[in-house]
């Protein structure tokens, strides 16, 4: 599955990059109650907030996956649960067919290279704002130099008083 599918189906909650269990059932191949009786089977390996929890509706209305109330989920009768990448590790040894274990590769890549462009954004934008600093020194310094010259300019063309006698 190449990673653009993935990264498409990756979602911010919380403040966490999560996945919702109908993408990854369908990723898996299988229906998404079936995902959710193989998690349910084996809570213990996703209890905290770090590993999966269920969306509330004002999260799922508020998300980027709001187009769910056109088509499939329009009126969804329970809500999804949302597995961050903690989740979609665990979910490998809950789900353990090839396909399974094939995809869930394919998603801790995808996780991983997305942190990694997260990384390279900030030390771009750190390095961006440096930049603007150095620049927005010297032009305050090219500003400061051109009103000095045009001070000097100024003064130079200042009519003078002619020298020698006044005739009255």
């Amino acid at each position: 599955m190449e990673l653009e599918v993935i990264q498409s189906k990756i979602y911010e909650i919380r403040g966490q990059k999560v996945m919702f269990d109908f993408d990854l059932a369908e990723m898996y191949g299988i229906e998404t109650k079936r995902l959710k009786e193989a998690v349910r089977r084996n809570i213990e390996r996703f209890l905290g907030d770090d590993f999966m929890f269920e969306v509330t509706r004002e999260e799922l209305s508020r998300s980027q996956i709001a187009s769910l109330n056109k088509g499939r989920g329009g009126n969804i009768k329970y809500l999804p649960f949302a597995f961050t990448e903690l989740g979609v590790a665990m979910l490998s040894s809950v789900l353990n067919s090839p396909t399974a274990i094939a995809i869930n590769r394919e998603i801790m890549r995808t996780f991983v290279a997305l942190r990694q462009y997260a990384l390279n954004y900030t030390e771009l934008s750190r390095k961006l704002d440096e930049f603007m600093i150095e620049a927005n020194i010297q032009f305050n310094e090219i500003y400061q130099a051109l009103i000095e010259l045009a001070e000097q300019k100024r003064i130079a063309e200042k009519p003078r008083n002619p020298i020698g006698y006044c005739k009255n």
